[in-house]
């Protein structure tokens, strides 16, 4: 009942150009193209203005989108009023989350759901590729377990609503038979010489690592990287660096490793947090889909605090 192409004019905000905007939307260039022009000419007023080969956004278009986003959100809300009279204790969940977290979180999670609502149907996926944001607005999924990082929506984004799930520690892992590992526990400022490996995502997991350090009055020495848990571990094992692992993420079993709790006020933790669409967290598949996320976030916590 939204007009559709507030939709397409809303990508194209997210995306900067025409052709990501149509690859986003699973469109072609030219039918984003015609559909903001004929919204354009509907409205009587100019949305977009050609930049070079590109085009930007008018003062206009914002406008509009302030409203559209505004028009989305009350859509949620309808949604999930109708839910309460269609769903009952049954409906569809999608979560698509960061592989720690579904692993340690979401899959419990889950498995409680489907215990407690034995009709309501369920679907799970890490979907390393893609822009879990995107996924939500384009409705492909309910929840999305993240990290919030630079580039990611800011908490009041009026698009989406962010739960607060999880601030998880970070440790620090090293071969087994280092100093660190025999003392039990590290303080960032004692590892200012230390060789470090670039672990896990880029995108948040090493700029996490250099905050860390900076706060702790060094640049790392970065030596060599991997992005999955298993072969950081072999690295580390191989004694060609240390690195800051999350302490949700596993180790590797049979790898000469240990796993040191980092102290003092340096300490890094990061956030995992829950997104949803704003409005749509009164919808009633979304909603104890959440609740299980907390749950078990919760219980996570009190047995891994130390």
């Amino acid at each position: 009942m939204i007009d559709g192409r507030l939709r397409t004019l809303r990508a194209l905000r997210e995306t900067g150009t025409i052709t990501a905007a149509a690859e986003s939307l699973h469109l072609t260039p030219s039918t984003v193209s015609q559909q903001l022009r004929q919204l354009s000419a509907d409205l009587d007023i100019t949305l977009l203005e050609p930049v070079g080969r590109k085009v930007k956004l008018t003062p206009a278009a914002y406008t509009l989108l302030d409203h559209g986003d505004r028009l989305f959100t009350q859509w949620e809300r309808a949604m999930s009023d109708l839910a309460a009279h269609r769903e009952g204790l049954a409906g569809h969940l999608r979560i698509s989350a960061v592989a720690s977290a579904l692993a340690a979180l979401v899959a419990p999670a889950v498995t409680e759901l489907a215990q407690q609502y034995p009709h309501m149907t369920l679907h799970v996926g890490e979907d390393p590729e893609e822009d879990r944001f995107q996924l939500l607005l384009a409705r492909e999924i309910d929840v999305a377990v993240t990290i919030p990082a630079t580039g990611t929506p800011s908490p009041d984004d009026e698009r989406f609503e962010q739960h607060a799930l999880l601030e998880e520690p970070q440790d620090l892992l090293v071969p087994q038979g280092h100093p660190i590992a025999r003392k039990g526990f590290a303080e960032l400022t004692e590892l200012a010489e230390a060789r470090w490996l670039r672990a896990g995502d880029p995108r948040d997991q090493h700029q996490l690592l250099l905050t860390a350090c900076a706060a702790a009055g060094f640049v790392p020495r970065v030596t060599h990287n991997a992005v999955d848990w298993s072969a950081v571990s072999a690295l580390v094992a191989s004694g060609l660096g240390i690195c800051l692992i999350p302490r949700l993420a596993p180790i590797s079993e049979g790898l000469a490793v240990t796993r040191v709790a980092l102290r003092g006020e340096t300490r890094p933790t990061r956030q995992i947090v829950a997104c949803v669409r704003r409005g749509s967290n009164d919808q009633g598949s979304i909603g104890r889909g959440l609740a299980a996320l907390r749950s078990t976030a919760s219980r996570w916590a009190a047995e891994h605090s130390g």
